[in-house]
């Protein structure tokens, strides 16, 4: 597996967004192999979490246990946000969020779409980010203000000025209360676009929407580790992705997508949040 390794650039205290950037491209180079070599064993170790449609695998936990002792050798002030292990204090300005495997039902039922994703902030602000397909191997990375790339060639989202002909992808959570919500949701929504896809990645959803190959996203309850690298990706690849009214993207909701579709896209959301009950 690739190591993190260190160079003048990784030291502890700097935050530039290149030095950082090579850091996390190295660290997610080297997750992804750990999880290709070890798929075959994903049903062998299942748990669950928030239901017992919410898994977790002993590849998920490898794979983060790996990217925190990789930027812990690397960048051993900074701190860390892991989807499974939690939060880790540091004495920098720096935060790693870690994403170890997004998309962990696809990689369990042997479907072609789950990734490593891997961010780094500032202050609380992205400023580098690499999402990593495992099953194709594709490398989306920003940094912030540097534009987007997909295995270093720049990218650029959608420019579909019409929501009615957008491609939209989506997910849903696992709890079936919070499922039956957003379906209702998903009902106000799919009538106004192309249609839906429903990928099981939420980074994947976003990185595609940063090449084009998507139009837009939304979704509701995504955890931070889940765009804080896409993101970051989609932005420079110049979409505006937001929360409700303007807010930051949150669990509350994740819209991503071209200026001209926003808007219309976020009103109908914001229109249909109004009318479906929230769940409990």
């Amino acid at each position: 597996m690739a190591d993190a390794g260190s160079t003048e650039d990784d030291a502890e205290g700097t935050e530039d967004p290149a030095g950082l950037l090579a850091v996390a491209v190295r660290v997610a180079a080297g997750a992804a192999e750990l999880v290709a070599a070890h798929r075959a064993e994903a049903r062998d170790h299942v748990s669950t979490k928030s239901s017992p449609t919410d898994v977790v695998t002993a590849i998920d936990k490898a794979s983060e246990t790996y990217v925190i002792e990789q930027l812990k050798a690397a960048r051993p002030g900074d701190a860390v946000l892991g989807e499974e292990g939690g939060e880790h204090a540091g004495s920098s300005r720096v935060r790693w969020v870690v994403d170890p495997v997004d998309g962990t039902v696809n990689l369990l039922y042997g479907l072609p779409s789950y990734a490593i994703s891997l961010a780094a902030e500032v202050d609380g602000v992205a400023v580098a980010g690499v999402v990593q397909s495992v099953p194709t191997g594709e490398v989306w990375t920003a940094t912030r203000g540097g534009g987007a790339f997909l295995d270093g060639k720049p990218i650029h989202g959608s420019g579909q000025p019409e929501l009615s002909q957008t491609l939209v992808g989506t997910g849903f959570g696992y709890a079936a209360e919070r499922r039956r919500w957003q379906a209702e949701i998903l009902v106000e929504i799919l009538p106004a676009v192309r249609d839906i896809r429903r990928i099981g990645a939420a980074a994947i959803d976003l990185c595609y929407c940063a090449d084009g190959r998507l139009d837009a996203h939304y979704e509701i309850g995504l955890n931070h580790w889940d765009f804080a690298a896409a993101g970051l990706i989609a932005t420079e690849a110049g979409l505006l992705v937001t929360g409700l009214d303007g807010a930051p993207p949150s669990p509350d909701l994740v819209i991503a997508a071209a200026p001209a579709v926003h808007q219309e896209l976020h009103d109908r959301l914001a229109a249909a949040l109004r009318r479906v009950p929230r769940e409990n």
